[in-house]
């Protein structure tokens, strides 16, 4: 017992293992009740609060477990200064990568119980996406910063100089950056979300993703589009899955020689027809104007749903009846005519009659 290994006696190693290896061992021990005790207590709650805990705390390394045990058995040790140093710089770098850890997976644990409880809330599934990408990226910077700190790295140097350079580095990706911060806007102003059916410009499709650099939609005929989030931000959009109520305006045309009687007649045929539709809130009908080789009634109506199959259902419901009603009174619809009048060209050539005396 009284041998001597690296300036201390055999009783001391074997003070530092037994003290070592008890230490690693309260420490599984107090986790695995811990995470049972809890796991028991969350399944007699309702808030999901415990249940992330549950999940952060059964993440806890063994290895950081026998770490933290080797480091309190070390200080029954007499260590160089320079060994005592590094064993207390692996024991806080291990204590900050378990943090880090125990963050992550709650992190992760309140993600996936957000997605399931908003499985039908699209904007709020786009939203937790980016947040979470935000707070891990934010959660693992922190940790790194702390690690160099604790290693003696002068961070504030290093900020610094990431400053520096970052601003030439922003530079260089500015496009990248813009698609970055595009991707935030899109998702905390929500424009639109996963599941809307939009129209950008001449394209029009139901989002299927939004990621950090682009949108993807899926067109009506099939095929995937992409557009950059700075591009599409900047384009006109059109959110239809967003509309409450479609507007339908149209135009009927009749002949010149319809008679004024039954033209006095059509403005109330038009509002009957279309109060009869449902669901429609009817605005107008009147005579609009009198066109080069037709006469003009304009109607405007409100469908109240925004179905778009029902919407056309409506439409065709009355362009039927009004041809039905027309025929009944025996009303022609124009269309694009020219009537040409030609002088007979004889009559000119042969001059006027000759007088007879």
């Amino acid at each position: 017992m009284n041998l001597v290994f690296f300036n201390n006696t055999t009783l001391a190693w074997l003070t530092a293992l037994g003290v070592a290896a008890g230490v690693a061992l309260a420490l599984y021990i107090a986790k695995r009740a811990g995470v049972h005790h809890m796991r028991k207590l969350a399944e007699r709650t309702e808030t999901r609060l415990d249940d992330i805990a549950v999940e952060a705390l059964d993440g806890t390394r063994l290895l950081a477990i026998v770490i933290m045990g080797l480091f309190v058995g070390s200080k029954f040790l007499a260590l160089p200064p320079e060994v005592d140093v590094f064993a207390t710089r692996v024991a806080i770098v291990t204590g900050l990568i378990q943090a880090a850890l125990w963050g992550h997976r709650a992190l992760r644990a309140w993600l996936t119980d957000y997605y399931q409880n908003r499985a039908g809330d699209p904007a709020r599934a786009t939203s937790a996406a980016a947040v979470g990408f935000i707070a891990q990226t934010i959660l693992w910077t922190v940790l790194l910063l702390m690690v160099l700190d604790n290693l003696g790295v002068n961070i504030t140097t290093l900020v610094a100089s990431l400053g520096i350079g970052g601003i030439a580095v922003a530079l260089a990706v500015q496009n990248i950056l813009g698609d970055l911060f595009a991707s935030l806007s899109i998702v905390l102003d929500k424009p639109f979300v996963i599941g809307d059916f939009i129209i950008v410009d001449k394209y029009l499709g139901t989002v299927e993703y939004v990621g950090l650099k682009t949108t993807r939609l899926r067109s009506l005929g099939g095929e995937q589009l992409v557009f950059s989030n700075a591009d599409l931000l900047k384009s006109r959009l059109q959110n239809m899955t967003r509309m409450n109520r479609r507007r339908a305006a149209f135009t009927v045309t009749v002949t010149y020689d319809t008679p004024t009687a039954k033209l006095r007649q059509i403005p109330a045929m038009l509002t009957e027809i279309v109060k009869a539709q449902e669901p429609v809130t009817f605005d107008r009908a009147h005579f609009g104007g009198m066109a080069a080789s037709s006469l003009n009634f304009d109607v405007v109506y409100w469908v109240e749903t925004p179905d778009y199959n029902r919407y056309m259902d409506i439409q065709q419901e009355i362009y039927l009846q009004i041809m039905d009603r027309f025929a009944a009174l025996g009303i022609e619809f124009a269309f694009p005519t020219q009537t040409l009048y030609m002088r007979d060209t004889r009559e000119v050539e042969a001059g006027p009659p000759a007088s007879t005396m």
